[in-house]
């Protein structure tokens, strides 16, 4: 956490469980920076979550409001809060998590039916472990409980209606709180926005469009001779799966390997890194820049809240999203299926709902070609909301839009909104950086 002295942090104390009122009590952990700009300029405060499920959001209110523009820093309170289940908010624990964070961990992509079994074995593993670890809390840590908190927050810092920037998860759990509470819902801004859709539906989409994406990353490499690793799609591929079957031995799992894959696929400032980091493995057979240390709560937190919101998947569903994903790439990033292990849960005590008929209109923001959370469905999130807007854009294919771009189109829109209230006539499309 922050020792800035201009961040100011407590906590505000709700029901492990609303159906008890009175009973058991967690702590949610809140930060908040006071508006720069004068009393006249106040709009009050602007609650911000990062995303996850499983994102700790005390740091995110300073490095987040850093990003924004000045008309709205001099305007709110920029607010975080640690969602139940993180961090320092009841923090959930899977334990060993099924193997999960063993290194070097074999390869994560099933191919036959004995792969496929113990492919599914592994995830009963992991469900196990979260369940013994989250003991009772375990069915509490969901997306419309944590809506519920956020009201809390809104009634602890004295505000008659919950203004909210949510990023990526964030959107749908600005959309939930929307639907629970329409009337206190304020000004809104949902970036990169997650579909309103079952989680397994929703990381198989994900996984399509990770496909997409990394073919977009291999013809970026192949025009790049600078890293040496081909000149066309084919001959970086070749590379790229030359190196996934050769890493060093007791240091770099193909699990791990394909881990960084996602977290380069999802921001296009990381290709350049990813893509050296590829050709010094391919040249020295040293694989540590691609490795990355283990966050547990976050991958505790982000399965628990997947798991809690919405119905099993079958192990039979798992399997044929694995293998559809397969007969589109033999190889493809199976890393964004976290929901798969719900398939061994408990079945959700309560699904969110998402949007209002008396809520307001709000704005959703969304770069064109985010493969992290698809275009597609944040047009179908954006009808789930009455009467809101999107703006796009367009040409650019990284995760998180509106103040992560630079973008003077989409940024103007997104601080006209939550300074006036007032949201375009029609959706927005703003011309975007393209390719790096």
């Amino acid at each position: 956490m922050t020792d800035s002295p201009e961040v100011q942090c407590g906590q505000v104390r709700v029901p492990l469980d609303y159906a008890r009122p009175d009973g058991p009590q967690i702590p949610i952990a809140i930060s908040r920076i006071r508006a720069s700009g004068p009393e006249s300029e106040h709009r009050g405060a602007l609650l911000v979550n990062p995303g996850g499920p499983g994102g700790t959001g005390l740091d995110y209110a300073e490095s987040k409001r850093a990003q924004l523009p000045d008309s709205v820093r001099r305007a709110y309170d920029i607010v975080g809060f640690d969602p139940r289940g993180v961090g320092r908010s009841a923090p959930v624990d899977c334990g060993p998590a099924g193997g999960l964070f063993e290194h070097p961990r074999p390869d994560p992509v099933p191919a036959g039916p004995a792969e496929e079994r113990a492919y599914l074995d592994g995830l009963r593993r992991l469900a196990d472990d979260c369940a013994r670890g989250a003991g009772a809390e375990l069915e509490h840590i969901n997306t419309a409980n944590t809506a519920r908190d956020m009201d809390r927050i809104r009634n602890a810092l004295g505000q008659p209606k919950l203004n909210y920037l949510g990023v990526s998860y964030g959107t749908y759990l600005g959309a939930a709180y929307a639907a629970e509470f329409p009337r206190r819902t304020g000004r809104m801004v949902l970036d990169s926005v997650v579909g309103p859709d079952q989680w397994h539906r929703f990381d198989v989409r994900q996984g399509f469009a990770m496909i997409r994406q990394r073919d977009v990353l291999f013809d970026w490499i192949a025009a790049h001779p600078e890293f040496g690793l081909g000149a066309d799609r084919d001959a970086v591929r070749a590379h790229y799966l030359a190196a996934r079957d050769r890493l060093p031995a007791g240091e770099l799992g193909a699990d791990e390997f394909d881990r960084a894959v996602y977290r380069a696929l999802s921001r296009t400032e990381r290709w350049k890194p990813f893509a050296e980091a590829l050709a010094h493995l391919l040249r020295t057979g040293d694989g540590a820049q691609l490795s990355a240390e283990d966050d547990r709560n976050y991958e505790a937190a982000l399965r628990t809240v997947k798991c809690a919101d919405s119905r099993r998947p079958t192990p039979a569903e798992v399997i044929g999203s694995v293998r559809a994903l397969r007969a589109a790439d033999p190889q493809p990033v199976l890393t964004g299926l976290e929901a798969t292990t719900c398939a061994f849960w408990a079945p959700p005590r309560e699904t969110p709902r998402f949007g209002h008929p008396a809520m307001p209109p709000v704005l959703l923001t969304q770069a064109e070609h985010d493969p992290t959370t698809p275009l597609d469905g944040a047009l179908r999130m954006r009808d789930e909301l009455p009467g809101s807007r999107i703006a796009v854009l367009d040409e650019s294919y990284s995760h998180g839009a509106f103040a992560s771009q630079r973008s003077a189109c989409l940024d103007g829109t997104a601080a006209r909104y939550l300074l006036t209230g007032e949201l375009p006539g029609r959706d927005v499309r703003c011309a975007g950086p393209g390719l790096p």
